[in-house]
């Protein structure tokens, strides 16, 4: 009677950390609850396999059932389902993490990180949104990001959060002489987080500085189909555009902004327009651009126009959202849901995201792409010296999503420092700074333009230099350590309840 008991206690303890790793992403965003979250989930595991699992499973249930909450305004089955598959992704990434020994709180949080790299790439492609990384953004855990990207600010956030979970579970038997462990993980998040915030360089003096204005023409937000009309969108961005005062080199114009069915974009009446705003500004215009490629597919690009209203550069969105602009496996679901809203699928680029215009090199991220820390590392390493994300999060009703968004674009300054640009039709629109400071940012559905200027950087970070490899090696090689000491210590001796082993 004990062990089933056991596991319904470590599952309750795992979906209460659940839900504040959910509660601490945004909108609430308040990341003391994603540690202290982590934390728990970890602790949760030192019990056996089928308690692992259970407990992995409802850690997800309470993660996912809120970070991915946006997902029901579109399907409610699809929502459940999504649920339930990234929970039990986590269930199987708990049934990994050895179940006692002197790294047992490590081998979880390598193993929580090496997740969540695995969900940033499958299924289909994978799904960041709903990520504990973004619940970090704002506080010191952030900063890390600059060092390993997402997945390590997973584990030195979990590392700190299991520390001082276990520390507190110590004091509260009293037995805070057994909490060596457990001190030593708050530590080591902590020095994680402290050497992130040391690699935060200053912008250096001199540097040439972008002058830009960023255009959010407003309206109408949740709507039933997945963009806003096309023929509104476009022509509040011109309105807005007229407002422009200063003399910008550039001019950013959100995400699928020109619409334009069958008619490519070359020769049509709406690059005549955007042409005609370029040389009146005597300024580069990047826009995004939809147009469909006969029956069931359609291009997602984004297009730059110079000063003179020549198209001089076109990017192809890579990382295209599954059920939002392709359906995966077309053949099987639509049996199992209604398709109409998604009649085409978007041709996938390809490319680094680099895109040379004569106001500059930009990295350039197509709304989702701002999710995967990857695709912001390739249009840097190819010479991006400005992060530049024109987005469409129209069709969301509330503001989790777009609040999610800003949220990676932050992590994404901070990952290669750089100061980003994003556009949006009806929000956010927003500057971020290269430390994740958001020094502008607009109001959902009202519209905005936002006119400054930013240096043009040229440093990296070890996270651009290196990637994920290193923190997946360190991650791999923690949790094979703590399989193989937990072996030994129970080849020693017996394991008890606690998955401590104690002398036989």
């Amino acid at each position: 009677m004990r062990r089933p008991s056991r596991r319904l206690t470590g599952a309750g303890s795992a979906l209460c950390g659940g839900v504040l790793v959910g509660l601490s992403l945004p909108p609430v965003g308040f990341w003391p609850l994603g540690v202290v979250g982590l934390g728990l989930v970890i602790s949760s595991f030192s019990q056996g396999w089928r308690g692992r699992l259970l407990a992995g499973f409802a850690a997800g249930l309470g993660q996912f059932s809120i970070g991915l909450a946006w997902a029901i305004q579109f399907n409610d089955a699809g929502y459940v389902a999504l649920v339930i598959l990234e929970s039990l992704m986590l269930a199987l990434a708990a049934l990994l993490v050895p179940p006692g020994g002197p790294l047992a709180l490590p081998a979880g949080a390598a193993l929580l990180a090496i997740f969540e790299w695995v969900r940033d790439s499958w299924p289909f492609g994978g799904l960041p949104l709903g990520s504990a990384a973004l619940g970090e953004v704002g506080g010191p855990f952030q900063f890390v990001a600059r060092l390993g990207g997402p997945i390590l600010v997973i584990f030195a956030a979990a590392l700190a959060g299991a520390g001082a979970v276990r520390l507190a579970a110590l004091a509260l038997r009293r037995r805070p002489e057994a909490g060596q462990q457990a001190l030593a993980c708050l530590l080591a998040g902590a020095a994680l987080a402290a050497a992130g915030g040391v690699a935060v360089p200053a912008v250096p003096a001199g540097a040439k500085r972008l002058s830009f204005a960023i255009v959010q023409g407003g309206g109408r937000r949740g709507l039933n189909a997945l963009q806003v009309p096309a023929s509104k969108v476009f022509s509040a961005a011109v309105a807005e555009t007229r407002r422009v005062r200063g003399r910008p080199s550039l001019i950013l114009w959100p995400e699928d902004v020109v619409g334009l069915g069958p008619e490519p974009f070359r020769g049509s009446q709406a690059e005549a327009v955007m042409a005609a705003i370029a040389r009146r500004h005597h300024a580069t215009l990047v826009a995004g651009v939809t147009y469909d490629v006969g029956r069931t597919r359609f291009r997602n690009e984004v297009v730059a126009l110079s000063p003179a209203g020549r198209l001089v550069a076109v990017f192809e969105k890579v990382h295209r959202v599954p059920f939002g602009e392709y359906v995966p496996l077309r053949g099987l679901f639509k049996h199992l849901a209604n398709l109409s809203a998604v009649p085409r699928d978007a041709i996938p680029g390809h490319g680094s995201g680099l895109m040379t215009t004569p106001a500059g090199r930009f990295a350039v991220l197509v709304s989702y792409e701002v999710f995967f820390a990857g695709r912001g590392r390739s249009g840097v390493r190819a010479g991006g010296r400005v992060i530049l994300v024109p987005t469409n999060t129209a069709s969301y009703s509330n503001d989790q999503a777009p609040a999610e968004e800003i949220a990676a674009s932050r992590l994404q300054a901070l990952e290669e420092d750089r100061y980003l640009l994003q556009a949006a039709p009806t929000g956010y629109s927003a500057i971020v700074s290269p430390s994740g400071v958001v020094s502008r940012e607009s109001r959902l559905s009202r519209p905005d333009l936002i006119e400054a200027s930013v240096p043009m950087l040229r440093a990296t970070t070890p996270y651009a230099d290196l990637g994920e490899a290193p923190t997946l090696a360190g991650a791999g090689l923690v949790a094979a350590l703590g399989w193989l000491l937990a072996r030994g210590r129970a080849r020693g001796g017996l394991v008890a309840p606690g998955g401590e082993a104690t002398p036989a």
